[in-house]
């Protein structure tokens, strides 16, 4: 089975209503909306996975990270991740730790597919 083109991981009518926002590209809305996922990925990460390390796992940090990962990779068009970031929430939320290291392993890879395909736009 072959890999989905990166593209393939971005809704293309989240991406199509961003670009309308600025038809001519002259105020470069794509790349700076881009560069401000990836600064919050840099800056909600390295807490992720301190997080992570703690005994028991932080689940409030957990959930603000996946929570706010939710929303803005929405805004990118990317669903999968956005929909994988709302089951953390929820898991972090209702004390889940069963299956949460998994799901957040998942959601690390999504969001590596992810920077790609973003990366592939501009």
């Amino acid at each position: 089975m072959t890999a989905s083109p990166p593209a393939a991981l971005l809704d293309s009518e989240a991406i199509r209503r961003l670009r309308e926002l600025d038809p001519s590209g002259d105020n470069k809305l794509l790349e700076r909306v881009v560069a401000a996922f990836s600064s919050s990925l840099d800056r909600l990460l390295p807490d992720l996975a301190r997080a992570r390390q703690a005994s028991p796992p932080d689940l409030a940090v957990v959930r603000h990270v996946s929570h706010t990962l939710k929303s803005s990779s929405a805004s990118l068009g990317a669903m999968a991740l956005s929909a994988r970031c709302a089951d953390i929430e929820v898991m972090a939320r209702d004390g889940h730790v069963d299956g949460l290291s998994e799901q957040l392993d998942a959601m690390l890879n999504d969001i590596q597919q992810v920077r790609a395909a973003l990366a592939a736009l501009l």
